[in-house]
């Protein structure tokens, strides 16, 4: 089954939000385009509560993009963003939500920051979306959101760990630092993944 996989196209990650990626807006008509390629589309959210760790707000002292250690973790610390029941935390209103079946919602444990939709950073506790997928027969695995080179990223690599057929769209997937995303890029390749453009998708069959 092929599966598109949306990661976190949030409000709070689009222009005038908190932690906006510049250019955001611009994959939401791709990824609306592209939905009715697929059997299968589910989505992942960012949902953290207020007094979250990777929140700069919630260590005084420190500001955004700071590094620390968060429970035996490496951390940058974020703005405030996604805060559960937020204006911020919803998805695009330009995104068409109505095919989606389902949504796994991680960064919920204040303790430990969680940029896959699969796993937390520590790898400790799972959002449930691999058993899902897999009960589904989903085995062709198509990523796109934000940010490409954090959230989406991170997904991909998980992904290829659980035997996922990965594809990263890179139209669909605005990097948040732009310098570094050609190495993720690399990264995804050399474990395995393929990076393709929207346009190569294949409709799908019915």
């Amino acid at each position: 089954m092929k599966t598109l996989l949306i990661i976190d196209v949030q409000n709070d990650f689009l222009p005038g939000g908190s932690l906006p990626v510049a250019g955001s807006d611009a994959i939401v008509p791709v990824i609306n385009r592209i939905m009715e390629r697929f059997d299968l589309i589910v989505a992942a959210q960012d949902w953290h509560p207020q007094n979250h760790g990777s929140f700069a707000t919630n260590h005084p002292g420190r500001k955004p993009f700071d590094e620390i250690d968060l429970e035996g973790l490496p951390q940058t610390l974020w703005p405030d963003h996604c805060v559960q029941g937020s204006h911020g935390a919803g998805f695009s209103a330009a995104l068409e939500t109505r095919p989606i079946e389902a949504i796994f919602r991680k960064g919920t444990d204040p303790g430990i920051d969680s940029y896959s939709a699969f796993f937390d950073n520590g790898r400790r506790k799972s959002t449930g979306l691999a058993d899902y997928l897999r009960g589904k027969r989903a085995h062709d695995l198509y990523l796109c959101g934000l940010a490409g080179d954090i959230c989406v990223h991170f997904s991909a690599l998980d992904a290829l760990r659980e035997g996922f057929n990965v594809h990263f769209i890179r139209d669909a997937a605005t990097p948040l630092d732009l310098a570094v995303a050609p190495a993720r890029l690399e990264e995804l390749r050399r474990r395995g993944a393929h990076v393709i453009d929207s346009g190569a998708i294949d409709r799908r069959s019915r």
